[in-house]
């Protein structure tokens, strides 16, 4: 238990899911039953990530003679961003209650989606036509996706306590407290530790902000365990005691019920007369919403996604196996990996599936005309291409018209980005840009004053280096340590997120898995980059749309 403490990293810790609620009703379902309509019940698979297997997640209950069930049992799934989560929907007529299910059924259909797709469907509907019975029209799917209310809480609170026991030989303890989460089997996960008073018994420990799902998963009655330490210089912290409590006593907030005895188990083991190593008092709690990316979605708000990939000579000659360009019949390259990676997951929150794509460090034809920002399409009005397999087309297009040349230039790239953000910042559009590079920066001086201005505009810029360079200088503009600056000037938001492609690639050579690695490393920053930047401008998610179809809200690069 010691180690876990210091360890304890609260940047790093990973919060339990929003949990997202799928309703499934269907329309016009096939009729198998002789006498009767059908007696529908519909299952939900989800797969493995990398294993690629189905298993089953749950299903709805039967509804007995109709064609048209609206089903009340919901599936309720852990929502993560950063991942490509596929769903399966099979459709089954069930002619008995037996829970093996493939004996007594027939097979109305099924459907495949992401839960992505859901998410990112306008007001969080998608309806799918059921397929998979040959010749027959199976009818359609409805489902409507809904974030639980309870993952928006956050809850604010302090503490106190009195005449804690005396740890320090020559002066008093310095204590801190130590939260944790129960999980459904028993064990704890650490969600918060408070700072360190100094030589006291009676420490006033600053409040604090925690969301009530880290403290809880979103069950108020699961209990949550403190521990009461005293703080030492060599990391070998001193249990002084421990009590319980759960989310709805805390959020009863200050009163009689909320002063624990600090136990120490040890203690009372071997003192009689032991009452117990001191209190903790609550002296305030409060709880608030907060907006979260979903509300944003379902508001309206697209993700728009760009891509430039690096054409400079250092990436070797497209037509030789030992370039990072090299088109092999049987393997995707690098680059075309990366794209696919993180464009298929956003794809899903982009409703017209346009992307512009560019690339820079190389001499166009028919003059040599060295460029840092050209279409991957040649068409500079129009540099949009349809869907991820239209980049990758354009892509591998382009490598066979234009000669790779230099130097890598970033600026002219991220600031043709950041002036279309700049005309859209009324939350209604986010740009996600993903630059691609085999090579160290040699503009980054007006790289770092590009995005400097950037970071106050609805963009995120993800940076994905391949080959084997050396990546140093990227870390610079990644300012997870240090806010990027330029002139004297601090970036308003950390919007760059820089990772190199080998630390993620399968060492068995399943590409599949290289692939599913990146994206949720690179991507898993953006939905709290967005609410960074929407907090910042005051900007509220609009009320979930309706289905009707929307005038055209997309303008692109």
């Amino acid at each position: 238990m010691m180690a876990s403490i210091g360890e304890f990293d609260p940047l790093n810790t990973r919060v339990p899911a929003t949990k997202i609620e799928v309703t499934v009703s269907c329309k016009g379902l096939l009729d198998v039953d002789t006498f009767s309509k059908s007696d529908p019940v519909v299952v939900l698979y989800v797969q493995g990530v990398g294993t690629k297997e189905w298993r089953e997640f749950g299903r709805t209950e039967v509804i007995d003679n109709t064609r048209n069930p609206d089903f009340v049992r919901k599936f309720v799934l852990d929502f993560f961003f950063e991942e490509k989560q596929n769903l399966r929907f099979d459709v089954y007529n069930v002619d008995s209650r037996s829970c093996n299910i493939s004996k007594h059924k027939d097979f109305l259909g099924q459907t495949f989606c992401t839960l992505g797709e859901i998410i990112g469907s306008t007001g969080g509907r998608l309806e799918r036509t059921l397929s998979g019975i040959p010749g027959k029209k199976c009818g359609v799917i409805i489902l409507t996706a809904e974030e639980l209310s309870n993952c928006r809480d956050i809850a604010t609170m302090q503490l106190c306590a009195n005449k804690l026991d005396k740890k320090d030989f020559f002066g008093k303890s310095d204590p801190f407290l130590v939260f944790y989460r129960s999980n459904e089997d028993g064990t704890f996960t650490i969600c918060h530790k408070t700072e360190v008073i100094k030589n006291t018994l009676n420490p006033v420990w600053q409040s604090f902000t925690i969301p009530v799902r880290a403290l809880c998963n979103g069950d108020y009655d699961r209990t949550v365990k403190v521990d009461v330490y005293d703080w030492d210089r060599d990391g070998s912290h001193d249990f002084i005691g421990e009590f319980t409590t759960s989310y709805r006593e805390l959020s009863r907030g200050q009163n009689q019920f909320n002063v624990y005895e600090v136990l120490n188990p040890k203690k009372k083991g071997k003192k009689k007369k032991y009452i117990n190593s001191g209190t903790v008092t609550l002296l305030s709690f409060k709880v608030e919403s907060e907006y979260t990316f979903v509300d944003f979605i379902r508001g309206g708000t697209q993700l728009n996604f760009t891509v430039a990939i690096d054409f400079t000579a250092s990436n070797g000659n497209p037509s030789q196996p030992t370039s990072l360009h090299y088109m092999s019949p049987y393997q995707m390259n690098a680059y075309a990996m990366a794209l696919k990676a993180v464009g298929e997951i956003i794809q899903d929150y982009d409703s017209d599936k346009l992307f512009p794509a560019y690339g820079f460090g190389a001499k166009l034809p028919p003059d040599g005309k060295i460029s840092h920002a050209f279409p991957l399409n040649g068409d500079g009005d129009h540099p949009n291409c349809v869907g991820i397999e239209g980049v990758l087309e354009a892509y591998f297009q382009s490598l066979r018209t234009v000669q790779l040349y230099g130097p890598t230039n970033f600026a002219p790239v991220i600031n043709k980005v950041a002036n279309c953000a700049a005309e859209i910042t009324d939350g209604s559009q986010y740009f996600v840009l993903l630059m691609i590079t085999d090579g160290v920066i040699s503009d980054m001086v007006q790289t770092k004053e590009a995005v400097v201005n950037a970071a106050s505009l609805p963009l995120s810029i993800i940076i994905v280096g391949v080959g084997p360079a050396e990546f140093d200088a990227m870390e610079e503009l990644d300012g997870d340590e240090v806010r990027v600056s330029s002139r004297g000037r601090l970036a308003e938001r950390d919007i760059v997120q820089f990772v190199p492609f080998r630390d993620y690639i399968d060492r068995s050579g399943n590409q599949v898995l290289s692939m599913a690695r990146l994206a949720k490393d690179v991507l898993a920053e953006i939905p709290d980059q967005l609410l960074s930047f929407m907090k910042s401008r005051g900007i509220e998610p609009r009320p979930a749309l309706s289905t009707s179809p929307l005038p055209e809200l997309h303008r692109h690069i």
